[in-house]
């Protein structure tokens, strides 16, 4: 794919720098004076893609070259276009990545898309060393177009002069933007694994909209949309994408709870040929009609689990279904969900039980990163062997319950259920801590969907085990 769209990536220093509010402000401002955004989150996160969505009115996508090849970026980026520019927001630092190389950095992604680089450098208490980080920053890898700089959490007008003439004495790029300290109430608050979800929040767009003022105050749009223009025509590869037609019905588990879906997964199945039924995990009802597979994915089950303890209608009709072989696919949040019990506080709560696990929730992170693993047992969803790349994080474990031995994944890299092993696998149950992207682990649409074939053809009981 020839890439030729404007574009730019809104990289840090480090986390907690600033880019989604500047990310957030410039999806919004720009949008609303027609520019066309197709807004990207560099790295895993689900939260940030949610509020970019918000943000510019359409669906934002991750670009991460640890979960995806080259052909999957390429891939991702073909799908939000056409557009008028292509927004990327980085994650951590410029050059932070999974080694002292930065290999998997938001930079390498930039270097891949041919994007320049706005950096959001926080400079609080600080003035002349700013320079020295931007210079730093701006040298240390020359394929790195840095082109612009954004000051953000300014305290005065002197120490915002000092830093441009700092930064201009010593070579540095254009500083395009310098966003004051604000004052009270911060528009992005955060909890546990992040910033609120933008659907949890009722006062979300009021949220985006305090985040384009500031943005449209502070930065100079038709500046940054200069920066954008300077990237040049760069070749992406491409992925052979097939698609079947296997006529199924799959429930997708997913209300304001469990939000954490690739919007490529759920893509991934209609293009193979499933019909996608919503449910809310919440709302006590039974499974739909003649639903061939169940998909659940991520959120924050601790926050609701009083209202899901007293989900009996679904529970008694999802264990009824999986004694009879429904396949079912969770990550993360769904698995506490399949779980036996879920402990929060100390309490113990009764969760759908379909799966022998007991999980606690914690008050730090039990497994956050990249996940490289290895299926090494036969399961109904991925041949022995195939290598797995996702990512964790949660604040949970399981602590008990006989299904923690039933895991069919060994991890190269992550933490997952128990002791370095992932994947729990109960008949044609397939619960872990790590989330897959369609885009990176191609199999696994077709497998999962294979599975549901299998159930709607030959009847209860069935199975598809791979060898």
């Amino acid at each position: 794919m020839q890439l030729e769209t404007p574009r730019v990536v809104v990289a840090g220093l480090a986390g907690d720098s600033g880019k989604t509010l500047v990310t957030l402000g410039l999806a919004r401002a720009l949008t609303v004076r027609g520019v066309r955004v197709a807004p990207f989150k560099k790295g895993p996160d689900f939260i940030d893609t949610g509020w970019l969505s918000a943000a510019a009115g359409t669906v934002a996508r991750n670009l991460d070259t640890f979960l995806m090849p080259p052909e999957g970026i390429g891939e991702a980026v073909a799908r939000s276009l056409p557009a008028d520019l292509v927004l990327v927001e980085g994650n951590r630092g410029l050059y932070d990545g999974m080694d002292a190389a930065g290999s998997c950095s938001t930079a390498e992604l930039a270097v891949l898309l041919g994007a320049p680089v706005l950096l959001v450098v926080d400079v609080t208490k600080s003035t002349r060393t700013v320079a020295a980080l931007v210079k730093g920053c701006q040298v240390l890898d020359p394929r790195v177009d840095l082109a612009g700089v954004i000051l953000n959490r300014v305290g005065t007008a002197r120490q915002e002069r000092v830093i441009r003439d700092a930064i201009a004495a010593a070579g540095g790029p254009p500083v395009v933007g310098a966003i004051p300290r604000m004052r009270g109430e911060d528009p992005l608050p955060g909890r546990h694994l992040g910033l609120v979800t933008a659907v949890e929040r009722p006062d979300s767009e009021a949220a985006v909209e305090r985040a384009a003022a500031v943005v449209a105050e502070h930065v100079d749009l038709e500046a940054v949309l200069a920066v954008a223009r300077t990237a040049g025509r760069v070749e992406l590869p491409e992925m052979s994408m097939t698609t079947g037609r296997r006529a199924t019905r799959v429930a997708v588990f997913r209300d304001e709870t469990f939000s954490f879906f690739y919007p490529e997964n759920l893509e991934a199945l209609e293009a193979g040929g499933a019909e996608l039924l919503w449910v809310s995990p919440r709302q006590d009802r039974p499974l739909p009609p003649d639903v061939d597979a169940v998909y659940i994915g991520g959120g924050f089950p601790e926050l609701a689990v009083r209202e899901l303890s007293a989900t009996s209608e679904l529970r008694d009709s999802l264990a009824g279904a999986c004694s009879r072989g429904l396949p079912v696919f969770a990550e993360c949040g769904g698995l506490m969900l399949l779980a036996r019990e879920l402990v929060v506080d100390g309490t113990a709560w009764p969760m759908l039980g379909v799966l022998d696990l007991v999980v606690e929730h914690t008050d730090r992170p039990r497994g956050h990163g990249y996940v490289l693993g290895t299926v090494d047992r036969p399961n109904p969803f991925f041949p022995v062997g195939q290598e797995i790349r996702g990512h964790e994080f949660h604040y949970s474990r399981v602590v008990g319950g006989s299904d923690r031995n039933t895991t069919v994944m060994t991890l190269q890299r992550g933490t997952g259920v128990e002791a370095g092993r992932d994947g729990v696998v109960r008949g044609n149950i397939w619960a872990s801590y790590t989330h897959l992207h369609a885009l990176g682990t191609v199999i696994w649409a077709g497998g999962f969907l294979e599975a549901a074939v299998s159930w709607h053809n030959d009847g209860p009981g069935t199975a598809v085990a791979w060898a």
